[in-house]
């Protein structure tokens, strides 16, 4: 009786949010939301139903008024599939700035790709898109779809805001559990927005109505660790097969390590032979660890997995140990098993990598946070962080791809959360040393050395691997105040022990000082210009938050004529 109370109350939301009128007229939308908008998100439902440990089917329907040719990317008529997820139903219907109709785009319409590029050896994943070029603007695009799926592991969050430029005019979100399967949520960032909710022990219910858009502010957060969302998953689950339980993060740790990692550590006697004849003599485990990182570096390459469950759990360390590829779950658990072989102690980790830092909730575990897996090693009370997908970065420097946030490690205790390593101002520097000589038509001949470390290194450590019109143009973009730049001589040095970059250059430029009667008037930073200044905003919404700072020091010597 209390499943049919729940289905019912759940049906009848269903059954109101259908049955409203929505005007797609774009004259209705308030210059408010039109304010700073390429587009409207006029109607956005989600509505899950988790029937079963492994069925759950998902509705969705989004209506998005495109305002300008740059709000062509929120229109979000797009729905991936694989060999569990199968598309039910999908539609989009077009209409034009005053609601009518113009198209209808059926399922048979829409284009079928794979979900990948050409960087992935295998996969499953295909999406189905909607092709469409609008011709004149504003319009309204109204996408449709539903899935049904074995994989309960996975259920979608609830974010009804996530873009810069992109207003909301309504956003609605249902979960019902029919299976009594352990709905867990939490909710983030409701602080200053009006949000409805009518929530029960099985079944949640969200809405929130007009929302302008926000505009890219500098030196601001992450909006998804601003804007609110509403994280959801079933302590009961199911991922391609296997079933998992879970309600923190360290029992679904556990259930990674028994059901996805355990089994999966074993090579070849001939590479454990060779990696103990490498690490022959070495006691400690890190100098250990540094030599298994360069042979990972050495003799694997990326590529990316994502076939069934391995989306999520790696090929086996064998597998990786014969073809000599992986993506960053197979070489990174490659290499936590050549490490295993020369007894050094090392944890499996996930992460949502990227420039802006995402932390994972540490109040709530669930499969939908993370993209990436490295590799954690302790070291005393340290842990250093080892990326195996990458063939150049120095081994423990993991720059600013995975840096200072909070992750999940996988330990023989179960999941953890830590927080990756934090490159301070001090640690992401750059020392400039130049002689200068400026002559007397006012052009100059120069002689420089940068070194940088830490973030800084990160940035310009790759410019020795690029191609000699590339290093040019990239001196000359760098220093596009030089007139005339002509680079005499250049010579790196990558020293990946202290992760230090150097770069030394000789090189002439024309009219650089402005001549006045007998005076040449010159600035005299010639090398490190730091020409970014933070817009001042009248009304900031968003913190302002440097993620990563800097120190750069400079040490110039300028020659000039006789007589000046």
């Amino acid at each position: 009786m209390k499943r049919l109370v729940i289905l019912t109350l759940f049906l009848s939301f269903l059954i109101t949010q259908s049955q409203e009128d929505i005007s797609l007229d774009v004259s209705s939308i308030s210059d408010e939301l039109l304010s700073n908008s390429n587009a409207v998100i006029r109607l956005e439902e989600q509505f899950i139903e988790v029937n079963s440990q492994d069925d759950m089917v998902m509705s969705y329907r989004r209506i998005v008024t495109v305002l300008n040719e740059k709000g062509d990317v929120y229109v979000g008529a797009i729905a991936g599939y694989n060999n569990y997820t199968k598309i039910k139903k999908i539609e989009a219907v077009i209409y034009d700035e005053k609601g009518n109709e113009i198209k209808k785009i059926k399922k048979k319409d829409f284009i079928d790709h794979s979900a990948v590029d050409g960087g992935t050896l295998y996969s499953d994943s295909r999406v189905l898109y909607m092709s469409y070029n609008s011709h004149s603007y504003p319009y309204t695009v109204e996408f449709t779809v539903e899935y049904r799926t074995p994989n309960t592991a996975g259920i979608p969050s609830w974010r009804p805001m996530s873009s810069y430029n992109l207003s909301l005019e309504e956003s609605k979100f249902s979960i019902v559990d029919n299976a009594n399967l352990g709905l867990r949520y939490i909710e983030r960032n409701f602080e200053g927005f009006s949000i409805e909710k009518n929530n029960q022990e099985n079944a949640l219910n969200y809405s929130i109505k007009n929302i302008p858009a926000y505009i890219r502010e500098d030196l601001s957060p992450s909006l998804s660790m601003v804007l609110p969302k509403v994280m959801v998953a079933v302590t009961k689950f199911h991922y391609y097969g296997v079933n998992g339980e879970a309600s923190n993060w360290e029992e679904f740790g556990s259930w990674v390590e028994q059901s996805l990692l355990k089994g999966r550590d074993q090579v070849s006697p001939k590479t454990r032979t060779e990696i103990l004849e490498l690490t022959k003599g070495l006691q400690d485990p890190i100098e250990k660890a540094k030599v298994v990182y360069d042979y990972v570096q050495n003799n694997t390459r990326y590529i990316s997995v994502q076939v069934g469950i391995g989306g999520i759990q790696p090929i086996s360390a064998l597998e990786v140990d014969q073809v000599k590829y992986g993506d960053c779950k197979g070489l990174t658990n490659y290499t936590h098993a050549l490490l295993r072989v020369v007894g050094v102690e090392s944890y499996y980790t996930h992460v949502e990598a990227g420039n802006e830092r995402v932390d994972f909730d540490p109040d709530f575990a669930s499969l939908e946070q993370g993209n990436h897996i490295i590799l954690a090693i302790p070291s005393k009370d340290n842990l250093v962080w080892l990326d195996c997908t990458s063939q150049i970065h120095p081994f423990g420097f993991i720059g600013d791809f995975t840096d200072n946030r909070s992750v999940l490690i996988i330990t023989p205790e179960g999941g953890k959360i830590v927080r990756t390593v934090d490159y301070t101002n001090a640690d992401n520097k750059q020392v400039t040393t130049g002689q200068i000589k400026l002559n007397e038509n006012a052009s100059i001949q120069a002689s420089v050395v940068v070194k940088t470390k830490g973030i800084q290194y990160d940035n310009r450590f790759y410019i020795e691997r690029e191609s000699k019109d590339n290093i040019e143009k990239f001196y000359k973009t760098y220093w596009n105040y030089l007139n005339d730049m002509a680079i005499d001589s250049y010579k790196f040095s990558n020293n990946k022990e202290s992760v230090e970059f150097s770069e030394e250059l000789v090189f002439s430029a024309r009219d650089y000082a402005s001549k006045n009667s007998n005076r040449l008037i010159f600035n005299p930073n010639v090398f490190d210009r730091n020409l970014f200044v933070p817009d001042r905003y009248r009304n900031r919404k968003l913190p302002f938050v440097i993620e990563r700072g800097y120190l750069d020091e400079d040490h110039f010597s300028i020659t000039i004529p006789e007589n000046y």
